[in-house]
């Protein structure tokens, strides 16, 4: 299964949104690689197994599950992360692209790719719903972080 979607970060026609800088804006994402037990409800903890310059890979403990991937950055650019498949999961990919369509205007990407096979037309739509939920929630964070100044 594969699926995508935006959401606007800033929208100079929309003074009831806080804009965020690019550097913010990439300053969360961090948060969400380095620190990612607020991103991810259920998350217990998450154990940084390799680091180098283009790379790392984590190891994330949701209790009765434990899954590792790897990610990989492009400052200020993107971030992907990619899922091991293993007992407890499929494996797949989760991409988050900073984009700028018009000058000030930012917009982050989600793109998924699952190897999860569903058929259910329901089904596929719940999970699409609860990606979109997660991805809302994750910029929520961000801005609160930026907020109290821990993204700079």
């Amino acid at each position: 299964m594969k699926f995508e979607h935006l959401i606007v970060i800033n929208d100079p026609g929309n003074p009831l949104i806080v804009p965020l800088n690019r550097r913010q804006l990439w300053e969360g994402l961090l948060q969400r690689v380095y620190h990612p037990l607020p991103f991810l409800p259920g998350l217990e903890s998450c154990t940084l197994l390799q680091r180098d310059e283009a790379f790392l890979r984590r190891e994330l403990d949701f209790g009765a599950a434990r899954i590792r991937d790897r990610v990989t950055l492009a400052v200020e650019e993107w971030v992907h992360f990619e899922i091991e498949p293993g007992e407890q999961h499929p494996g797949g990919s989760l991409t988050i692209r900073i984009e700028e369509p018009a000058p000030e205007q930012l917009c982050l990407r989600f793109i998924y790719t699952t190897a999860m096979a569903a058929e259910d037309q329901a089904y596929i739509e719940y999970v699409k719903s609860a990606y979109q939920q997660s991805d809302i929630d994750c910029v929520s964070i961000i801005r609160t972080l930026a907020a109290g100044g821990t993204c700079q």
